[in-house]
């Protein structure tokens, strides 16, 4: 019973792991993206370790979660809250700020850096997330529920065995009476 249900666990797990990273790889605009939080700026609200899921909207408002910034292999986009914005030119520029910061950010984000808007956060499953993107991160998704359904399925098979050796031995002794 346990490993049925750390079996399905795991499975669903995986599987949304699955559909997180097909989501967010194909470069379709206006499509949702998932970012890994790196860091503690906006605890409470979004925890380090977690996802955050974004989508672009068309207008954005003070209080809103932004996921922002440049997306390079040594830098993160960063995720912070409007806390106020202004019109330049236009176009709207806006200031933001990690809920755990004591001041606003230097740095103003224009429109056109603004990735989207965080619709939802998925605390700590980033960890698991950057992991299934390593090698061996990726192997033992593959090979951990493999061994619990060859040992579940072991473990059916050797009941099924026993439980026909049983039945010939109780015909045998019923026949030998």
């Amino acid at each position: 019973m346990l490993t049925k249900v750390l079996s399905y666990t795991f499975g669903i797990f995986i599987t949304a792991i699955a559909i997180l990273l097909v989501i967010s790889v194909f470069p379709v605009t206006g499509n949702y993206k998932i970012y890994i939080v790196q860091s503690g700026s906006m605890e409470p609200s979004i925890n380090t370790g977690g996802i955050v899921v974004v989508k672009p909207v068309a207008e954005y408002k003070t209080g809103d979660i932004i996921t922002f910034g440049p997306v390079t292999r040594g830098k993160a986009p960063t995720t912070h809250r409007i806390v106020d914005m202004r019109l330049q030119e236009g176009k709207p520029v806006y200031i933001t700020k990690g809920d755990a910061n004591e001041e606003a950010d230097t740095r103003e984000v224009l429109a056109r850096d603004v990735m989207g808007k965080v619709l939802f956060d998925v605390p700590f499953f980033g960890y698991a997330l950057a992991a299934a993107k390593t090698p061996a991160g990726f192997a033992v998704l593959i090979i951990v529920p493999a061994l619990i359904i060859l040992f579940d399925e072991g473990k059916k098979i050797y009941l099924e065995i026993r439980h026909i050796r049983n039945k010939k031995k109780e015909e045998t002794e019923r026949g030998n009476v």
